[in-house]
């Protein structure tokens, strides 16, 4: 089911490493046919954490599944000449160059608007196509440390790195919404448009609230400064989550452990330092084992930190089966469920050339 929702719309990818690839993943998870055009050689994450004689990476695999893959030199006329032919038969193109490279390869925006005028052409880069950063180089961390969230994340002595990189997720998905939003558009207005989508401002956008009421590092609700909102340490050196938010469950909670007579304290002001105390020394008191048995049954929004190997074994996302686990990688399908159904595995990755392509496109 979920492979029927964009059968039929074809897809250029010009782009490499983790936002771009995992953005037109997640439209060929869909059904769309995405073209990978990469250069002579390669994206550089063929060749990530593995000896160069082993084949490709489990990352550019897992990023790339489901897609065709075309090599083009495109400072080369004939190669460039493949690329005109295929783009006047596809639906979208997403690209990830700076700005201006598109433009001295001859595939600028208004080229692209020449050779088809009906394209979605999606430009996805670190910080959008105009403005004093533009040309700027940067990767995840930078764009997190612009936005203000990662000054907001981590104790009151340090911000500490968030894990995986947002930025390059949210910056993926949000160019994932503009094409489908633009696929609805093009239905009914008949017609193409440029999307300027970057990494920053996408998770700019989930800033809006504290830009608003600007949270202190470790001294808000959601950022350190709760004790019905935290990660606590156990005695075996475990950690765990613990957020009862809601006066109910904070009241299971302090009732499971014996503590009563702590609810009331749920409202004392921010940051509620002693009460982070008092919470930890109980935690501290027992391993996670007696903490998961007392706990879980308790309604109070309470999980174990997990490892990974403890998540793919986790009897919840065994139920529901979206870790697939390959001969040699583990990956995460499609996150949705269509009426009751699962997504499917996806297909591996299959070299080409641009004349089979136009072929199938034909």
């Amino acid at each position: 089911m979920i492979k029927d929702f964009l059968a039929g719309i074809r897809v250029l990818d010009l782009s490499l490493y983790l936002p771009g690839p995992f953005a037109t993943r997640t439209l060929a998870d869909l059904g769309a046919d995405v073209v990978k055009v990469e250069p002579p050689t390669g994206d550089p994450t063929k060749t990530m954490d593995i000896d160069v004689d082993e084949g490709w990476s489990a990352f550019y695999r897992m990023l790339n599944a489901g897609k065709r893959v075309v090599s083009l030199d495109l400072k080369t006329e004939v190669d460039r000449d493949k690329l005109t032919a295929m783009v006047a038969h596809a639906d979208v193109l997403l690209e990830s160059f700076r700005p201006g490279v598109l433009d001295r390869l001859g595939f600028g925006e208004e080229r692209l608007r020449v050779l088809h005028p009906n394209l979605i052409h999606c430009a996805l880069s670190g910080f959008g196509q105009t403005g004093p950063y533009a040309l700027a180089a940067g990767h995840d961390l930078n764009y997190e440390a612009l936005t203000g969230g990662l000054g907001a994340c981590g104790i009151e002595e340090t911000p500490v790195m968030p894990y995986p990189p947002m930025a390059d997720y949210a910056g993926a998905q949000q160019a994932v919404i503009a094409i489908l939003g633009a696929l609805v558009g093009k239905e009914r207005r008949r017609e193409g448009v440029y999307l300027d989508v970057s990494l920053f401002e996408s998770l700019l956008a989930w800033q809006g609230p504290s830009l608003s009421v600007p949270p202190a590092r470790g001294e808000s609700i959601l950022n350190g400064g709760a004790a019905f909102y935290q990660i606590y340490r156990t005695a075996d050196g475990r950690f765990v989550s613990l957020s009862p938010i809601e006066p109910k469950f904070w009241a299971n909670f302090c009732t499971a452990i014996g503590h009563a007579d702590w609810i009331p304290r749920q409202v004392e002001g921010m940051p509620q330092r002693k009460l982070i105390a008092d919470v930890a020394a109980v935690f501290a008191s027992q391993p996670l084992a007696h903490w998961e048995e007392l706990l879980m049954p308790a309604d109070c929004c309470f999980q174990a930190v997990l490892t990974y190997p403890e998540v793919i074994a986790h009897p919840h996302n065994q139920a529901r089966g979206l870790i697939h686990e390959r001969s040699d990688f583990i990956e995460v399908l499609f996150p949705a469920y269509a009426d009751g159904r699962p997504p499917e595995p996806r297909p591996e990755v299959i070299e080409t050339d641009a004349a089979t392509v136009l072929a199938s496109w034909g």
